[in-house]
């Protein structure tokens, strides 16, 4: 099943991103998607929706969910702790809390990235730091506690630029995207955040290995000579980038990068050489669907967030009760 595992995933995506390109409030048909590709084709309507409502959204939910699931599944093995994710450490809140900064501003995109980054990394690292000072209990429970509470000052300051914003045109603006969404997606949007999870995922690519072996235990990779600390701040700095990234244009989206790695580990196991490549393929498909989902299931959209909480609360549960003991 591990062999054939990659290559159905690979074919799993391909297949959401054809249904997601034909479903919506101006449905398509395969052969209106593949003229208007072609260019050859006399429909403008057609060729208008693809290219500029579909394809750069379902570009955008593809990065969204891929980035999301390789920054959860890095972070659970680095942590070594399958309770640890974007969310739940408070990377999400923390980049969020720039990114709305930067929309109280006014700033362009690339300004409101930044401020998402380094807002992300700070609050990584202050988590990373109280769990270090506090440690005295069980690891698990600390580093969660840690991050409830950074996560909270974090949400804390966002309820205080929500009092502070416009109440006409920016804090509209501010709750929708507090919710997720892709929604207002550009053309341009996805392609601008591209160089960003690249340079993110890259190094997470690169260091697979190395990071595999370093969930194993901090031991045995010391002792293959690896240097874990600066190990570990590569991948933190990596999964916040990532994370940062795709907040500044979806909003804070929860449970993706909890529970796809989970899910991942359920079709490839738990290696982390395999593990990465199948939560950024099912990560991706994931998020396409419920995007798709989102803006096709009701007259009005329902943001990306409460779906991904409808569907990932349950599923996690079923994940708990199904193995209880990775979780203790």
């Amino acid at each position: 099943m591990n062999r054939a595992a990659l290559p159905l995933l690979c074919i799993l995506l391909l297949c959401v991103v054809v249904a997601a390109c034909c479903i919506g409030p101006y449905p398509l048909s395969p052969s209106q998607i593949l003229t208007a590709l072609g260019g050859s084709g006399t429909d403008a309507a057609a060729a208008h929706v693809l290219y500029d409502i579909r394809l750069p959204r379902v570009l955008a939910a593809l990065l969204v969910g891929a980035a999301l699931a390789a920054a959860g599944s890095a972070y659970q093995s680095i942590f070594q702790n399958p309770l640890v994710s974007p969310d739940i450490l408070g990377v999400s809140t923390g980049a969020g809390l720039g990114a709305v900064f930067g929309i109280l501003l006014g700033l362009p995109v690339i300004l409101i990235q930044l401020l998402g980054f380094g807002t992300g990394i700070v609050t990584v690292m202050g988590v990373a730091v109280l769990a270090r000072t506090l440690r005295g209990g069980g690891d698990t429970l600390v580093l969660v506690l840690s991050g409830i509470v950074v996560g909270a000052l974090a949400g804390a300051a966002i309820g205080l630029i929500k009092v502070l914003a416009d109440p006409y045109e920016q804090l509209p603006a501010i709750t929708f995207w507090l919710l997720g969404s892709l929604s207002g997606i550009q053309r341009g949007d996805a392609l601008a955040t591209l160089p960003a999870i690249l340079a993110g995922l890259l190094p997470l690519v690169l260091l697979r290995w190395r990071i595999g072996v370093l969930a194993t235990g901090e031991d045995e990779a010391k002792a293959l000579g690896i240097e874990t600390n600066r190990l570990r701040a590569t991948v933190i700095g990596a999964a916040t980038l990532v994370t940062a990234s795709v907040v500044s244009i979806s909003g804070v989206i929860g449970w993706v990068g909890l529970m796809v790695p989970h899910m991942a580990r359920l079709i490839v196991g738990a290696r982390f050489d395999r593990l990465l490549p199948a939560s950024i393929l099912l990560g991706a498909s994931f998020m396409i669907a419920v995007d798709t989902l989102a803006r096709s299931a009701a007259r009005i959209e329902i943001p990306l967030g409460v779906l991904t909480a409808l569907i990932g609360g349950p599923i996690f549960v079923w994940l708990l009760a199904r193995d209880r003991r990775r979780f203790r």
